[in-house]
């Protein structure tokens, strides 16, 4: 087995997220500071979570820990109750990169596809229409109590849900998109949605592509095959919704499984197709 980062690997880590993200922090025996008042204190222990497994002299090491350690700078920068009113709830994708891990989830929804859990509003202030997903370690830190908070975001998502299950009734073969603070991902979660979705479908099933996080789409028969993999391929890793189609029902969110050569049926497709509506345009 692979032994844990030490604590100078960590510290050397730390120094790199401070110059290259203007972080006035002190490293210390036990763990780093951050210095700018309201002062800030974070673990070795926490560091090491932060990282998730990633080298802390990897480039995705020092990346994911300078994000835990800006996450806790904007958390102490704000009040508890400015917190409250920023508080919403997020969708993550399970595996991906933006999951900060089994002890930040309030709900997975049936199918493992999605867990939730609480993210805030406009806590970047570099990106401030995006919701942060905050991991537990850093809202205890902030003396933020989830366990109070979830109820309302719940109640946020469902409304979200239902106004975005309205959208779709009106405009079926649109793409879905976000709706207030809640992406795509996270609008799945919502069963008021999801039975939307599924409503008048034999099977009560239905597959959507959510390659990213704000786009969806529900007719896959006129969508290209391989369109959801070459998508979720070009989009960055934070942004990247489910790599595959996504099976609904009213109740579940499944990732559809792995099989068949998507990218050879499109490529079978002739160059050319014969048909007087595609022949070159004539011109007098």
């Amino acid at each position: 087995m692979s032994q844990p980062p030490a604590v100078l690997a960590l510290r050397r880590c730390a120094l790199a997220a401070s110059v290259q993200h203007d972080l006035d922090l002190l490293p210390g025996v036990e763990g780093l500071t951050l210095t700018r008042a309201p002062a800030v204190r974070v673990s070795w222990r926490e560091c090491r979570q932060a990282l998730a497994g990633a080298d802390p002299e990897s480039r995705a090491g020092r990346v994911r820990l300078a994000a835990e350690l800006l996450r806790r700078r904007w958390l102490a920068d704000r009040s508890v109750a400015d917190l409250a009113e920023r508080a919403r709830p997020v969708g993550v994708p399970v595996g991906s990169v933006r999951h900060p891990g089994l002890d930040w989830v309030r709900l997975r929804v049936l199918g493992s596809a999605i867990d939730l859990g609480l993210g805030f509003a406009g806590l970047d202030p570099d990106r401030p229409d995006e919701v942060l997903v905050v991991s537990q370690p850093a809202l205890q830190a902030a003396g933020v109590p989830a366990e109070d908070w979830w109820p309302p975001a719940l109640g946020y998502l469902n409304r979200m849900g239902e106004l975005a299950a309205e959208r779709y009734r009106r405009t079926p073969t649109e793409p879905l998109r976000p709706m207030g603070d809640c992406d795509v991902v996270t609008l799945l979660a919502a069963a008021p949605l999801r039975a939307a979705l599924v409503a008048g479908e034999a099977a009560g099933l239905r597959a959507v592509a959510v390659p990213m996080r704000t786009r969806g789409w529900c007719d896959l028969s006129r969508t290209d095959p391989a369109f959801a993999l070459a998508a979720a391929a070009a989009t960055a890793a934070a942004d990247r919704g489910f790599d595959r189609p996504v099976l609904v029902t009213a109740d579940e969110v499944a990732v559809a499984p792995a099989g068949g050569r998507p990218a050879e049926v499109v490529l079978r497709d002739p160059a050319v197709a014969d048909r007087p509506w595609l022949r070159d345009p004539l011109y007098r």
